[in-house]
């Protein structure tokens, strides 16, 4: 397996790989990872559908990205991918993945058309003091310090940043920022939580940093994503003889290890309860999807709160059973014990069954809920709300059942140990009533009214997700285990628990280019995988965010690493008439 960059390889149809014919393939789950390792098997790898079977614990495909109505419950949303236009190999799967609407269209080109029809920006990032816009809101307001703080993380070495928290690496002047709001209500990132990952975001979307504070970055899917991504991908592969075997649970898979060399010999599992077991050759693939931050979750309603109590699931003991017989299997007692209790574990979904809300809503997000566009393009968050409470509407109808009188809210909390700022509980404790109360306080409606809406006018529904936040458990080099394993022959794992260079968790991406990237090791595809953007190597991105980082300030404005002005006057009439000076000029620091 080899990177690439540039259209050359990206268009190109690789040859068929030697042997294939010979081979089978086995998928542990049928997530965005799993269902993109199929897809590249059939496409690139030129493997036979009927020879490809994915294994699902639960009775449906789709994993983390989900959309579900609910006879009993109504609809449910766990959350959404915040996607944008440098996901190499995520746009690269979805070209080849027809629309259910019209086969002539891939959702590539339906996803293109409609976030240029419909771009996203944000006209209220976050809120404070119920509805009303937070001070400075086009501002990061970091101070010197604080952007010194940024470009030391950047520039210390992931090798010695091993379970090093974000908290260790920032002062309280950086976490009292409007950077800080931004970036960690936009990608779930707590205090507590990793700074080696940290480090990576700030690379890998160093050239988001002008849009933090209206999302203009961001794309969005038609409907929710397992209706627009998920269900297309599944009809595709199963159209190619693709086997899907559902409420299967693998326990283990067994492997040699002997000879410096790994390979998959048995997977022990249970298919609708019996028994079963698959004996594998060198010539058998599996793909191991190892962790699911969606593992467990449990569902109240709207006068009950979800239960906390809960398995481990069958994913972490997988993995468990997997890190027993080889430590470059990986350790995932680091992701999935002692979570902190200050962590988001909760999210609801409120469906409105009227427009009582509306005009609070609109007064936010300055748009019509109901007028087919994306109504807050991404979090909207509540700065003063302890539990940091924020909230997503996308575009409606989000399902395609959707009635018209019906708006569909997600919400979520980062802080689950503290009480919130009208319902006096912490958010563990709440029902899908109190859920969508505490929210209409903080948008702005008067507290006569919240009661009466949240009641007969909303459906909420809680999901509790104890393992939600553990992609950012702080890590160590070697905690997640190689895509493909060194000496492994038909061993990888896929999914954002296994390990790649330079990308970042949490993010569809990350599911696909490790699929990619397993797929083309173990079945030698002749074909680079995409590199990850490289915004991080661009001087001219690393100069529109210092300007941005520095609240839009020249350099005249902004304090320099050099130790007397002299020096800076002589570097810039040193750079005069330049190039450089002409690239300054278009960042805005000259």
């Amino acid at each position: 397996m080899y990177r690439s960059n540039g259209n050359y390889e990206a268009f190109a149809h690789p040859m068929k790989p030697e042997g294939v014919d010979n081979k089978s393939a086995y998928i542990v789950g049928s997530g965005l990872a799993g269902l993109a390792a199929a897809t590249f098997l059939v496409r690139d790898g030129q493997m036979k559908g009927d020879k490809i079977h994915v294994l699902e614990e639960l009775g449906l495909p789709g994993g983390s990205m989900d959309g579900i109505w609910n006879e009993q419950k109504g609809y449910i949303i766990r959350g959404g991918r915040e996607m944008e236009p440098h996901f190499e190999t995520l746009w690269d799967l979805f070209r080849s993945i027809p629309t259910l609407e019209d086969p002539s269209v891939s959702i590539l080109d339906e996803f293109y058309w409609l976030n240029k029809k419909d771009p996203s920006y944000s006209s209220g990032r976050a809120i404070q003091n119920q509805g009303k816009a937070i001070d400075t809101p086009d501002k990061l307001t970091l101070t010197p310090k604080a952007v010194q703080e940024l470009l030391d993380l950047v520039l210390t070495p992931e090798k010695d940043l091993d379970d090093k928290r974000i908290d260790e690496v920032f002062t309280e002047e950086f976490f009292k920022s409007n950077f800080w709001l931004y970036w960690s209500t936009m990608f779930a990132f707590e205090p507590w939580a990793s700074a080696m990952e940290m480090r990576r975001y700030l690379m890998r979307f160093v050239h988001h940093i002008d849009s933090l504070p209206n999302l203009s970055s961001l794309r969005f899917t038609k409907y929710n994503q397992y209706e627009s991504l998920i269900l297309p991908i599944v009809k595709f592969l199963e159209g190619k003889g693709v086997h899907f075997v559902y409420n299967t649970h693998v326990e283990n898979i067994e492997v040699d290890t002997s000879n410096n060399e790994k390979v998959a010999k048995k997977i022990d599992m249970t298919t609708d309860g019996k028994d079963a077991s698959v004996d594998l050759t060198e010539n058998d693939l599996v793909f191991v999807t190892n962790g699911s931050i969606t593992e467990s979750t449990t569902y109240g309603d709207q006068t009950h709160p979800a239960p906390t109590e809960h398995e481990l699931g069958d994913s972490w003991k997988l993995w468990e059973n997997l890190a027993k017989q080889d430590p470059a299997f990986g350790h995932p007692d680091k992701f999935c014990k002692n979570i902190p209790d200050a962590n988001w574990v909760i999210s609801g979904t409120i469906t409105l069954t009227d427009d009582e809300a509306v005009p609070y809503i609109e007064k936010i997000s300055k748009k019509d809920p109901h007028s087919g566009s994306i109504v807050t393009s991404g979090p909207v968050s509540i700065k003063d709300s302890n539990w940091l409470y924020g909230y997503s509407i996308s575009r409606q109808p989000h399902f395609k059942a959707q009635k018209p009188n019906e708006l569909v809210v997600w919400v979520y909390g980062l802080f689950s140990d503290k009480p919130g700022n009208f319902v006096n509980k912490k958010i563990t404790e709440c029902s899908g009533e109190e859920l969508c109360e505490e929210w209409l306080y903080h948008i702005g409606v008067p507290t006569d009214k919240i009661k009466d809406i949240a009641e007969n006018h909303a459906s909420t529904i809680p999901a509790h997700m104890p393992y939600i936040t553990s992609y950012f458990m702080p890590r160590k080099v070697g905690d997640r285990p190689l895509v493909v394993p060194e000496g492994s022959k038909n061993l990888a794992f896929i999914g954002n628990f296994s390990e790649t260079e330079r990308d970042t968790v949490f993010t569809t991406e990350y599911s696909v280019r490790t699929a990619m990237e397993a797929v083309y090791t173990l079945l030698d595809v002749d074909r680079g995988v995409p590199e990850v953007f490289a915004s991080a190597f661009d001087a001219r991105v690393l100069m529109k965010a210092v300007y941005y980082l520095n609240d839009q300030k020249g350099l005249k404005d902004v304090k320099l690493p050099f130790k007397e002005r002299i020096v800076e006057k002589q570097v810039l009439e040193k750079i005069h008439g330049t190039y450089i000076e002409e690239l300054l000029k278009e960042a805005k620091l000259l």
